[in-house]
C-alpha cells in the first residue's frame, strides 16, 4: 500500500511536467501543421473576430454585442464556407502525420535513376515532373493520366519527357520502384506570392505538395533547373549533390537501397 502511495506521490509531482510537455508537443505540432498550409488566415479572421467582439464587449457596445451574438451561428457556418479549402488542407496535413502512421514504409527503390533521368533532360532543356508517393493516396489524380505500372528505369523517364508524346507534359507517378502512371495532371498552387517566372510545371509541382505529403522532382523547360517541392515549399535548383541528399531522407532510404543505372549515362565508357 506504502509503495502504491509512493508511486501516487511521484505521479504527483511529475504530473504538470507530463501536462506541460504534452501540450507543448501538440502546439509544436499544431503550428507545423498551420505553417505549412495557408491556416495562417483562419487565424488572423479568427483574431479579427475575437477583438472586434472584446472591443464591444469592453466598450459595453450594447447593440453591437446583440447583433453578433445574433448572428454569430451564421457567421461560423461562413467561416466554414469561406476558409473550406485551408481548412481541408490542415486536416489533410493531420491525417498525413507520421504520427498516425502504422507499420514501416515501402521503399522507394531506384531513385538514382530518376536523377539521371533528370539531368540527362536538364542538359536536353526538356521539362519532367517526376512525383514520388509517400502516405497520402493520389488515385483520383492517377485517373488523369495512363496507368502503366512498369518497371523504374532512367531510359524510360526519357522516352516519356524526351519526346513530343501524349504523356510528356504530365507528370509521371512512382512508388516502391515502379512508374505506376503517367500523363498525370496535377492541381496548380494557390499561392500568390509565387515567382512569376515560374511555369506550369513548377506551379503543379507546388500545387500537389501543398494538398498532399508527395515529394515532386521538376526539370524546368527553360533553365533546365532541377528542383523539388514538398511540404507546400519550392526548393528551386538543387545542385547535383543536395538532389541525391535530400531524396533519401524525405523518402526515408539509405544509399545502399539505390540502384545506379547506366543504360543512359554519359559519362560510362564504350568498351
Amino acid at each position: 500500500m506504502n509503495a502504491f502511495n509512493n508511486l501516487i506521490s511521484i505521479y504527483d509531482f511529475i504530473r504538470p511536467i507530463l501536462d506541460v510537455a504534452v501540450m507543448t508537443f501538440l502546439l509544436y505540432k499544431a503550428y507545423q501543421i498551420i505553417i505549412k498550409t495557408n491556416g495562417v488566415q483562419i487565424i488572423r479572421a479568427g483574431v479579427i473576430v475575437a477583438l472586434s467582439y472584446a472591443v464591444a464587449l469592453l466598450l459595453n457596445l450594447s447593440m453591437l454585442l446583440w447583433l453578433v451574438r445574433i448572428i454569430a451561428p451564421g457567421l461560423l457556418i461562413c467561416f466554414a464556407i469561406v476558409f473550406q479549402p485551408e481548412l481541408r488542407k490542415i486536416f489533410l496535413k493531420l491525417g498525413q502525420s507520421e504520427w498516425f502512421a502504422f507499420g514501416t514504409r515501402s521503399r522507394h527503390t531506384y531513385v538514382d535513376s530518376v536523377i539521371i533521368a533528370a539531368e540527362m533532360l536538364s542538359k536536353q532543356r526538356r521539362g519532367m515532373l517526376a512525383v514520388f508517393m509517400r502516405h497520402t493516396k493520389m488515385d483520383d489524380i492517377m485517373d488523369t493520366g495512363t496507368r502503366i505500372n512498369a518497371d523504374l528505369s532512367s531510359s524510360l523517364l526519357v522516352t516519356i519527357f524526351g519526346h513530343d508524346t501524349p504523356l510528356h507534359d504530365g507528370a509521371c507517378f512512382i512508388q516502391a520502384g515502379k512508374v505506376v502512371s503517367a500523363g498525370c495532371f496535377l492541381p496548380l498552387s494557390e499561392q500568390y506570392d509565387i515567382r512569376k517566372t515560374f511555369g506550369t510545371r513548377h506551379r503543379a509541382a507546388l500545387g500537389l505538395s501543398e494538398q498532399t505529403d508527395a515529394v515532386v522532382l521538376v526539370v524546368s523547360e527553360e533553365s533546365g533547373a532541377i528542383s523539388l517541392a514538398y511540404d507546400s515549399k519550392l526548393h528551386y535548383n538543387l545542385s547535383k549533390e543536395q538532389l541525391p541528399r535530400i531524396l533519401e531522407k524525405l523518402l526515408d532510404l539509405k544509399s545502399g537501397d539505390a540502384t545506379i543505372e547506366d543504360t543512359i549515362d554519359e559519362n560510362k565508357r564504350n568498351i
